[in-house]
């Protein structure tokens, strides 16, 4: 089949938005980048499926939400981006038993507002949460973590879709998962390429005062630590075993380098922040010159946590 312009949507079935050259500069939180050759926001999962049954088998889709871990190259993206944060954001509790409690958290719903739903609904285990800056989805895709805690491993099972809108049920024990790493296992020879739509978190019955208090105290920690006031993707490379990025990078002199409109950030080296006028290639700059550094330096390879897309 192929795709549907923006005037046949109902005439397909579909009632979400669809946008063609749609700047991601304006849906990824370093606030760069080219445009996506088309975008579509569904207007639930229904509407969601029923668009990636319309695509052709061929064309690349980039699923995401907040985009507060992608870097988009200025040349912009050539298939579709598919945005999660209108259509899949509900959060609510799941039956899980007397000794704990679940909550169903679609892919689209931003992580700190599941750990605040937890600590409302006394359930502990979740408060780390609010220190990730992007959705669910991309929590789970990369097994986000921070402050001790990390995303699957309060993880229960997941929901997700593959490209023929067929909707799977999946344990942790059907993933490869390991620090900031996750990978669905080999199912043959061609595994089925499919999105996170919802996980359900198995959490522990707590106080809800404890938890609220605890997530202030990350909260004022991550101010603390981390240039929020400028647009920034988080961590930009993993922490090696037993060292901090940081460290290494600051190490290297670069803690405040700056590239074009980009800069290290003189608050904590292993963020890059956009200054006001970064394109992309700046920020895709930094992170190389800060790998080589490394590298150079210490002779070991830094792992990114950032995905970086598109053309040059």
């Amino acid at each position: 089949m192929n795709m549907v312009e923006t005037g046949d949507l109902a005439a397909a079935g579909l009632r979400g938005e669809l946008k063609r050259r749609e700047p991601m500069a304006h849906h990824v939180s370093w606030r760069a980048g080219g445009a996506a050759r088309t975008a579509y926001f569904p207007a639930d999962l229904d509407d969601l499926i029923a668009f990636l049954r319309s695509l052709p088998a061929a064309e690349p889709v980039l699923m995401t939400g907040l985009g507060s871990n992608l870097l988009v190259r200025d040349g912009g993206l050539r298939g579709t981006v598919i945005f999660t944060q209108r259509a899949l954001r509900a959060v609510r509790l799941d039956h899980l038993g007397v000794l704990g409690g679940g909550i169903y958290a679609e892919a689209g719903a931003a992580s700190p507002k599941v750990a605040r739903f937890a600590a409302l609904n006394e359930l502990a285990g979740a408060e780390f949460l609010t220190g990730i800056p992007g959705t669910v989805g991309g929590a789970l895709a990369m097994n986000a973590g921070c402050y001790g805690g990390e995303t699957w491993n309060i993880v229960a099972h997941v929901h997700t879709v593959d490209r023929a809108g067929k909707r799977r049920v999946r344990t942790p024990e059907e993933y490869e998962i390991d620090y900031r790493h996750v990978h669905l296992k080999a199912e043959g020879p061609h595994p089925p390429e499919e999105w996170f739509l919802a996980a359900v978190f198995n959490l522990k019955r707590g106080s809800g005062a404890e938890s609220r208090a605890k997530i202030t105290e990350l909260l004022k920690r991550r101010i603390a630590a981390q240039p929020l006031n400028e647009p920034n993707a988080g961590s930009v490379v993993r922490n090696p075993q037993g060292d901090y990025a940081a460290r290494l990078i600051e190490a290297c002199g670069l803690k405040g380098h700056a590239i074009g409109g980009a800069m290290i950030s003189d608050k904590h080296a292993n963020f890059i922040v956009n200054r006001g006028a970064a394109r992309g290639a700046d920020i895709e700059a930094l992170i190389l010159l800060a790998e080589r550094s490394v590298k150079e330096k210490f002779g070991f390879a830094l792992e990114r946590e950032v995905r970086i897309v598109g053309d040059e």
